[in-house]
């Protein structure tokens, strides 16, 4: 376990990083010669990085300005410190996506370029078609900082095989007999283990270190991390101890889900279910399994819809800052939205309708789009996001570290995580 010393530097790292880069107040000196982009993506998807780079030679056209534009991946599990430390060590990108949990610091900290006049001054830009609410993350003193690239909610992916050789309905006859419920749904996936041998549930980029991801399991409960200020732990609820006690009992003791040191690919077909976002669609191989992709089971306090999104910035301080914003332009416009959106849910109120999204989603069906994707990005909740997020999510997974035990004291444990962060909180 790391020291409380190493979890303060995490935080600090971050901060100082995004200081450094806000320093200055504008771009370093640009380097002589056309430009040469790089923007940190989390994705090596070979789909998504077809798509960024068939835009990107689009843009260069008719851009000699522009000589290159890189997409670099950076580790998903490590992405938000492997950036802040390529800006802390002066090898900053040009653009970056940027996670909803460390929004808040990016945002404020000065270090991004703000976005509301070149967009709104872009020729058939459409800015006001984006709706406010994918917005709100991203802005600050009523200024833009971040494009949201990527507003989608998460839903459940099922291998229909799996769960029909086992001898269970299926979660679509569940939900059209309305029983499609987290008491039903991880009976179906315990009972599917244990016939198939295979995982029964998988909460996608979890793996008992991305605890705010299993925020798509306890917000079915009315639990949060924190208080709508952001000032009040949320972990010792009574809906968060009876959200945490079902898993807990979900994982130790129906095999619903894997437990602790395993894991389950559900697009190798290792897996029954797992909750994720449909940019992974983009996994699944054609004339693989049977599957389906449906909403988020029913909680105690009935229907919910979890959102994860991530940004688009540029960097203040790139030497081609100017050439930097003008791509994102031409990246989000409406065409490259559109042409985006099969991968990545967009802000555009025009785009979000079942058959416009169908048309670049051609593996889903115009209901799974509307159920999931468009009435999730309605009704959905962003996951956790906080001002010291670094700081926070190392001591939230620090805290709950006790809790991936079978014999664990579940009320303890989630008081104890309180007691770790409520202080941060209350700064």
């Amino acid at each position: 376990m790391r020291s409380g010393k190493a979890l303060r530097g995490v935080a600090v790292a971050l901060a100082g990083a995004l200081a450094l880069t806000a320093c200055g107040g504008g771009g370093e000196a640009a380097d002589s010669g056309p430009a040469k982009l790089r923007m940190t993506v989390w994705s090596a998807n070979e789909a998504h990085l077809k798509l960024f780079n068939e835009i990107a030679d689009e843009y260069r056209k008719n851009h000699p300005d522009v000589a290159e534009i890189k997409f670099d991946p950076l580790p998903f599990d490590t992405y938000t410190t492997t950036l802040t430390t390529q800006i802390a060590g002066g090898n900053a990108p040009d653009l970056a996506w940027i996670f909803e949990n460390s929004a808040p610091d990016f945002v404020a900290s000065g270090a991004l370029l703000p976005l509301d006049e070149t967009l709104k001054k872009a020729e058939g830009y459409q800015y006001d078609d984006l709706s406010p609410a994918t917005l709100k993350l991203w802005q600050d003193g009523g200024k833009l900082y971040a494009y949201p690239f990527s507003t989608s909610p998460f839903g459940v992916f099922v291998n229909t095989d799996l769960v029909k050789k086992a001898g269970q309905k299926t979660p679509a006859e569940l939900i059209a007999a309305g029983q499609w419920t987290w008491d039903n749904a991880l009976a179906t996936a315990a009972a599917t283990a244990g016939k198939s041998g295979k995982a029964g549930l998988v909460i996608r980029d979890f793996d008992y270190k991305g605890w705010d991801n299993l925020s798509t399991f306890w917000t079915g409960w009315g639990a949060q991390a924190w208080s709508e200020d952001g000032k009040s732990c949320g972990f010792g609820s009574p809906e968060m101890v009876d959200a945490m006690t079902t898993l807990h009992k979900a994982i130790f003791t129906g095999k619903a889900l894997p437990g602790p040191g395993t894991t389950a690919d559900f697009f190798a077909g290792d897996a029954a279910m797992t909750i994720t976002q449909i940019s992974r669609a983009s996994l699944l191989k054609e004339g693989g399994f049977g599957w389906d992709l449906v909403p988020l089971p029913a909680g105690p306090k009935g229907d919910y819809a979890v959102v994860g999104q991530a940004g688009l910035g540029v960097l203040k301080k790139s030497p081609h800052a100017k050439q930097a914003a003008d791509f994102l332009t031409f990246l989000t416009n409406p065409t490259n939205s559109a042409k985006l959106a099969q991968f990545f849910p967009p802000p555009r109120q025009s785009q979000l309708t079942a058959e416009t999204l169908a048309k670049t989603n051609p593996k889903l069906k115009p209901e799974q789009l509307q159920k999931v994707v468009i009435d999730g990005i309605t009704n959905g909740v962003v996951k956790p996001n906080h001002a010291g997020q670094a700081e926070l999510s190392q001591q939230v997974r620090a805290g709950l570290d006790p809790l991936w035990q079978p014999n664990a004291d579940v009320k303890a444990v989630l008081d104890g995580v309180c007691a770790k962060i409520q202080p941060l909180l209350a700064k």
